[in-house]
């Protein structure tokens, strides 16, 4: 594989720089509230980068894998996210593109581009998190129409999701992957019930998801009807491969080091933690360039896709670690706007948000699949065990 970027590559990245630039000139930096999730979506949209992962059918910006990768490094290091829209964007659009009918992707398509809509996951429930295919929330044809009972749980960003993409049960089977079906469902369909699940720090992202006879339209159904199982796969190694994290690992490797210059640096035990964490990193960064050249080519990320979430979740969590390590006694968990507190924080102004991401890092090993369910999908598929 040849890793040096061509002229017209040293190109894309000069416009893609220029882009980050424009939208936001320095000293500005990215800070992820509404305003400037809104302004970079808006240079995205002008530029025709916004729906950069699509197919050019779709209004994708037709990328090579290089481009890709070379996209994902730059925003990364500017702190930007690749791509605005939320689930609906990463993760809805790919199954509507392979799944979803003429009509829906019509329906549907714009209003992600746009960023008008936004879409939240409705998979997991209390009886059947990484064993899915136990889930309960039941689907019954009333006619045009599914009446849908039952409940989700860990729904991340329900609270302010105009739509659901939800697993239901439509039948039973001997095989439970059989008999699920996959609905698109108006979050104000009466029926519907959100209740806040508050994380221990006090935030607000999580969900419970109660449906009570909600009725959703037969045409919200994405493939057959006891087919959502493939439908749901689908959509899963979309999610696991965007959960290796290279870029993220990535800039928080070059920031470890500037961070922990010095006297830890030269502590042999921490410094060989890095050097591995390095290693790890650029083995998954060929991995992903691969997969990602497999996918340019017109193949599908599999087993690859476990792979990358397993191993980048991995890195991640260890890069986090670090910079607990790093912050020493001013890692000790603090939030002050859970407890009221006026008072500033001490120490470097990197701690704090750096230890609210170790702390948000230890759900990534469940999130998306849990790390034993990636394991078994290894073994099966790659090591035919």
């Amino acid at each position: 594989m040849d890793l040096s970027l061509s002229p017209g590559e040293i190109l894309f990245r000069n416009e893609v720089q220029d882009l980050i630039a424009t939208a936001f000139p320095p000293p500005q930096r990215y800070d992820g509230g509404p305003a400037h999730e809104r302004r970079w979506h808006d240079a995205l949209l002008e530029r025709g980068w916004a729906a950069n992962k699509w197919p050019v059918a779709f209004g994708g910006a037709g990328w090579t894998a290089t481009q890709a990768f070379i996209w994902e490094r730059e925003v990364s290091a500017a702190g930007l996210p690749p791509q605005v829209g939320g689930m609906g964007m990463g993760m809805l659009a790919p199954i509507l593109f392979a799944y979803g009918s003429p009509e829906q992707q019509a329906r549907f398509l714009p209003d992600i581009l746009h960023d008008r809509v936004r879409w939240c996951q409705g998979y997991s429930e209390p009886g059947a998190g990484s064993d899915l295919a136990s889930l309960r929330t039941r689907a019954v044809l009333d006619g045009d129409h599914y009446v849908v009972d039952g409940e989700k749980v860990w729904t991340s960003g329900a609270h302010r999701a105009d739509w659901m993409f939800c697993l239901t049960r439509t039948s039973d089977e001997p095989k439970r992957q059989a008999g699920i079906t996959f609905l698109l469902l108006d979050m104000r369909t009466p029926g519907g019930t959100v209740r806040p699940i508050i994380s221990i720090d006090g935030r607000h992202m999580f969900n419970g998801v109660t449906f009570d006879n909600v009725r959703v339209p037969v045409g919200n159904r994405v493939g057959r009807e006891g087919e959502g199982w493939t439908v749901a796969k689908g959509l899963l190694t979309h999610e696991r491969t965007g959960q290796a994290f290279v870029s993220l690992s990535t800039e928080l490797l070059r920031r470890l080091r500037d961070e922990a210059a010095g006297p830890l640096l030269e502590d042999a035990g921490f410094a060989g933690r890095l050097a591995l964490a390095d290693i790890e990193l650029q083995a998954l960064a060929m991995t992903e360039l691969r997969t990602l050249s497999e996918v340019a080519a017109g193949g599908a990320p599999g087993a690859q896709s476990s792979m990358l979430k397993l191993k980048g979740t991995d890195i991640v969590q260890r890069m986090t670690e670090l910079f607990v390590e790093c912050a020493g006694p001013y890692a000790a968990p603090w939030f002050p706007e859970s407890a009221g507190s006026n008072t500033s924080d001490v120490g470097p102004p990197w701690a704090r948000p750096e230890v609210v991401r170790y702390f948000e890092g230890r759900a990534a090993s469940i999130a998306g699949g849990s790390d034993e369910v990636q394991r078994n999908i290894i073994a099966k598929h790659v090591l035919k065990l």
